[in-house]
């Protein structure tokens, strides 16, 4: 890891709590369903709603790897079946998405990336559907990548590869964290790359693959990096 110069970071229960944000963005969209088509509101509740992204992944396979493309379809289906105003689809889903992308950041990520940004390029791999924009993270992050944006998600490579390929760097010089072993350590060592499990709730121990760092925060990451470029120097 003495030549890193990629970081990319995976978003949701990595640089924020993912679960409260999407209850505050369900319940927007209800409210927008109990203005603008009641018996939609009444029909489907936030979690019968989200219920029904299992039957549109059915009816749209090749939807599969764009979260927003489910969420939306199932808005669509569930205003066609209550008779609602299914030309507005598009104004409900951003109802929802403009709530899912405000994000309230773990303590340790700003100060991190502060620190972080003079020394790498510093970038987002997600499968989710957060914009790097619209939550704030566009200052420090020179780029992202979703799922949706390459059409496979991760622990799939050709996600990892992509990054590497817009970084201008190869993969062994790339670190990926994450919160996700499978998604995240798994797929980044996968396509070559260096990983950073993010155990934030300090998980029972786990088998994880030799010279894959476990950290609690983002500080014990740039402690980590900033001893292995000490010994690089020294070593020099």
């Amino acid at each position: 890891m003495h030549d890193i110069r990629l970081i990319t970071f995976d978003l949701d229960d990595t640089l924020w709590a993912i679960a409260p944000i999407i209850e505050r963005a369900e319940r927007r969209l209800h409210e927008w369903l109990l203005a603008h088509c009641p018996r939609a509101a009444s029909t489907y509740s936030p979690a019968a709603l989200r219920g029904l992204r299992v039957e549109v992944e059915s009816l749209f396979p090749e939807h599969r790897d764009d979260i927003s493309a489910l969420r939306r379809e199932s808005i669509r289906l569930a205003l066609q079946r209550c008779a609602g105003p299914v030309h507005r689809t598009d104004e409900a889903f951003d109802t929802f998405w403009q709530a899912r992308n405000e994000v309230e950041f773990f303590a340790d990520v700003m100060p991190v990336l502060d620190r972080l940004k003079p020394d790498y390029t510093l970038a987002a791999i997600s499968n989710g559907n957060a914009c790097i924009e619209l939550t704030g993270l566009s200052t420090h992050f020179d780029f992202g990548l979703s799922a949706r944006d390459v059409g496979v998600m991760k622990p799939g490579k050709d996600i990892f590869l992509r990054a590497a390929s817009e970084a201008g760097v190869t993969p062994d010089q790339v670190l990926h964290v994450g919160d996700d072993i499978d998604a995240d350590v798994h797929g980044a060592l996968g396509a070559g790359m260096h990983a950073a499990w993010l155990d934030r709730e300090g998980r029972e121990p786990v088998s994880l693959p030799e010279h894959v760092i476990r950290i609690r925060d983002l500080h014990a990451l740039q402690d980590h990096l900033e001893g292995t470029r000490g010994n690089a120097v020294r070593a020099s």
